[in-house]
């Protein structure tokens, strides 16, 4: 039943329309960092002396991509007599690299896919079904306990790459698509004002990429019905992914008519994949649960509740944002009236209140002593720690030296993650490891540290990220004490 990928002997017109895109691609650059993160991937899994070796390095590479393959060769799909898998080079031997190249394509697609914020919001919508698409692939995988469901993640996430790349390079294209279709769908109208199907803009792109011809394969798009005769894996690869790139536009809107649509769709494929109607639909549903923690933009992760919640989000955000602003102003207004001390205390009341810190200390370094010791604390129960607050000043490979010698602003946005425990120093685990994620502001004086400022955030805030802007506040706040020192520390600057 598989069929190659046509040969692209096409019209003038379609050859008219890859030539704009690739221009386009061009001018502006790859969609989302996919072509740099593909082609690393896929020269680790096309490596030919050392193949294992490359492919072991872009593993490493990757904190989280090691995490999830150390997990995959380690689970019963995998291993073999109990034997537990520790190292990644262990890994590759026992999940190969093709297995391992696909679950790297399909995280890196996704993290470009979900982070990416392009100029189009339609484009955003058509990215954010491609990773929908690939979520429910991945479940319905599993589901089926198929051996590479990575690969079908993949698959479904480049179904829609024809829809994606003319909504991100061609977007008056896309809009004559739509006044075209009228009620009927956008690729109905393609071929006549493009000269090509979008699954063939996207077949085209994909090999343009020197994607694996077996991926390229199955981004074909198939009726439902009886697996026929000679139905192969690459025929299941295209069956699933047009059943999960469907199920993602029914599920995008969250209501009752995409639910029956999903149904439909359970039922009509289920012959053609080979997994009980009922267990895909047990599949969608962990998909979207998935979606509606992940996904930023679609209905199906923003209902009334949650979206009125980001709202009030946003608007402290808004506000702490103005705290900030205005304490460095009150700072610089300070001026050289105030005492390093005093300046130090602004700041930390400045960024605790303008940042909603569930503490903040300050700590200053002792030369004599060869001690860091916190001197001043907000929040609930900071004043009780400050006599743990102290360690050494000689330097040890943790989180707290590393900002100290960089003299850069470090935001940690997760503390409790296991990699990172290594570099979490005893006295702070001994005293503020119920933050989930901390800032650290050093503050050095010609290249030697005086001192840092510090805040964390517990479980109140699940997430907790800093802006750019919010970013430069806290080092125009850094600025304004280290300028105070000195001058403390040389007083023919205070004429400055």
């Amino acid at each position: 039943m598989t069929t190659p990928p046509e040969d692209h002997q096409h019209t003038a017109q379609g050859r008219a329309t890859l030539d704009l895109l690739w221009e386009r691609i061009r001018r502006q650059g790859d969609m989302p960092g996919f072509t740099r993160a593909i082609n690393a991937i896929l020269a680790s899994m096309r490596g030919e002396d050392e193949r294992e070796f490359s492919m072991t390095q872009t593993v490493l590479s990757d904190p989280v991509l090691t995490q999830k393959v150390l997990r995959l060769a380690n689970s019963g799909m995998y291993s073999a007599f109990g034997q537990r898998v520790n190292t990644v080079s262990k890994a590759v031997l026992v999940l190969g690299t093709e297995a391992i190249g696909h679950l790297a394509l399909g995280l890196k697609l996704i993290e470009e896919l979900s982070k990416s914020t392009p100029n189009s919001a339609i484009a955003h919508v058509e990215m954010e079904k491609a990773v929908l698409a690939g979520m429910v692939a991945q479940q319905v995988a599993a589901s089926a306990a198929t051996r590479d469901p990575e690969e079908a993640v993949v698959c479904s996430i480049l179904h829609s790459l024809g829809r994606m790349m003319v909504t991100f390079y061609m977007p008056e294209r896309w809009t004559e698509l739509q006044e075209k279709a009228g009620a009927g769908s956008e690729g109905e109208a393609a071929p006549a004002l493009l000269g090509l199907s979008l699954e063939q803009i996207g077949r085209s792109t994909a090999e343009h990429w020197g994607l694996p011809r077996n991926l390229v394969a199955g981004m074909r798009s198939v009726e439902p019905g009886e697996r026929g005769e000679g139905f192969g894996h690459e025929d299941w690869l295209a069956a699933l992914g047009t059943m999960s790139t469907r199920c993602a536009s029914s599920l995008w809107n969250d209501d009752a008519d995409g639910e029956q649509a999903v149904r439909e769709l359970a039922d009509a494929f289920a012959p053609m994949l080979g997994v009980e109607p009922e267990r895909i639909l047990g599949a969608v549903d962990k998909a979207k649960l998935e979606a509606a923690a992940d996904l930023t933009i679609a209905p199906l992760a923003n209902p009334p509740e949650k979206r009125a919640k980001v709202d009030a989000v946003e608007r402290k955000r808004e506000a702490g944002n103005r705290i900030l602003m205005s304490g460095v102003a009150d700072m610089r207004d300070a001026g050289q009236g105030a005492s390093p001390g005093q300046m130090t205390a602004m700041a930390l009341e400045t960024m605790f209140k303008g940042l909603s810190c569930t503490r903040a200390f300050a700590f200053l370094r002792n030369r004599r002593e060869g001690k860091y010791q916190a001197k001043m604390g907000l929040g609930d129960g900071a004043k009780a720690l400050l006599p743990n607050l102290a360690f050494d000043d000689g330097y040890e490979a943790n989180v707290f030296h590393a900002a100290l010698a960089s003299d850069r602003v470090i935001f940690i946005e997760n503390a409790r993650d296991p990699k990172f425990a290594a570099k979490l120093p005893g006295w702070w685990r001994g005293t503020l490891s119920e933050a989930r994620c901390f800032v650290v502001i050093p503050l050095c004086l010609h290249g030697q540290p005086v001192g840092f400022v510090y805040g964390d955030w517990d479980d109140t805030f699940p997430t907790v990220h800093l802006s750019q802007a919010e970013f430069s506040l806290l080092n125009d706040l850094r600025a304004l004490v280290v300028r105070t020192v000195e001058r403390r520390a040389h007083p023919e600057l205070a004429s400055r």
